[in-house]
């Protein structure tokens, strides 16, 4: 089976990647890839994941252990699972610089008190001795970002770090990470399956389906000038302000198996806009901007006009008059 194909993107300095999509789209194979954390069944058949002019797939086991948690660092989506439940979570913090650094104990515990000051620990010098089982469920997602943080990587991927988290609590973390990155030019890979979310953190969005990159570009482009039926589908099942339906739209269908993908275009079965040519042939990807591109035939020459959904009609509109050059 293959968990992700053809899947190729590059992360500027200081900005943030959104990658979105549904459960089993693809979205953490591709940054546990980049961390070499895969299961023990699975495996990279081709493709380079370059790092500082170096291909990261060629290092060794020990280059690896001394890139992750170093310059390259994750947070994950459950902090109870990311932290030790029998171990003070000041140790826990400290540890990256321990492993990475010939830094002593006694600074390297300071240090933990200064980034679980900046994520918004209270009395953080007082706690460092507090197990995870003593912090609310959004304390330890701060607790988690501040280990993540300490050794200051030049990449954070965070892998849904506010899925488990209420509304209230998943705006903090937002706005902690894009401080963060405002102070440390850290470069992040964000992984949601919530638009929401990415409005508020992304620069530039990636959206994945059946494995695939199926259209890329600015927050904007995406949010506004949508050119895939699979984001057109995403974004209306979004509740705005201006949804008036009793029912919330929901995208007809499930993902396709990947031990058996469909011919053609794997969105297909479920895209209403789907033509004879889907059923056959992958589209290749169609220049919408220099930034914006979307893998779909309705973008070729020959694609008859479709009537757009009304959310995204909507949405085009908006882009008309505020955006469109």
């Amino acid at each position: 089976m293959h968990a992700i194909r053809d899947v190729s993107f590059t992360l500027n300095k200081g900005e943030t990647l959104a990658i979105v999509g549904e459960s089993g789209s693809g979205k953490s194979v591709t940054v546990r890839s980049i961390m070499g954390l895969l299961a023990n069944n699975a495996r990279i058949v081709a493709g380079r994941i370059m790092f500082q002019d170096a291909d990261i797939l060629k290092n060794t086991k020990r280059q690896l252990n001394a890139l992750r948690g170093n310059d390259i660092a994750m947070i994950f989506q459950d902090p109870m699972t990311s932290l030790d439940p029998t171990m003070p979570i000041g140790k826990q913090v400290a540890e990256p610089l321990r492993l990475h650094t010939s830094i002593s104990e006694k600074k390297a515990l300071a240090e933990a008190v200064r980034v679980l000051q900046l994520v918004g620990i209270q009395d953080a010098a007082e706690r460092l001795k507090d197990y995870p089982h003593q912090f609310s469920g959004g304390q330890r997602q701060r607790i988690v970002i501040a280990m993540a943080i300490i050794t200051q990587p030049q990449i954070l991927l965070a892998d849904e770090p506010t899925t488990a988290l209420d509304v209230t609590i998943q705006a903090q973390i937002i706005h902690l990470l894009k401080e963060i990155q405002a102070t440390t030019g850290t470069s992040i890979i964000f992984i949601t399956h919530d638009l929401g979310v990415v409005a508020g953190i992304a620069d530039r969005v990636a959206v994945m389906y059946a494995g695939k990159i199926v259209e890329y570009g600015m927050v904007d482009e995406i949010f506004y000038n949508p050119q895939h039926p699979y984001t057109w589908g995403l974004l209306e099942a979004m509740p705005t302000l201006t949804t008036s339906a009793d029912r919330l739209y929901t995208i007809p269908g499930t993902p396709p198996d990947l031990l058996a993908p469909p011919p053609g275009d794997a969105f297909a079965p479920r895209n209403p806009f789907a033509m004879q040519i889907d059923l056959a042939e992958q589209p290749p990807f169609f220049p919408v901007s220099p930034t914006h591109a979307a893998a779909t035939w309705l973008l070729h020459p020959a694609a008859p006009q479709v009537t757009l959904p009304p959310e995204i009609a909507r949405r085009r509109q908006i882009w008309a008059a505020r955006f469109a050059h």
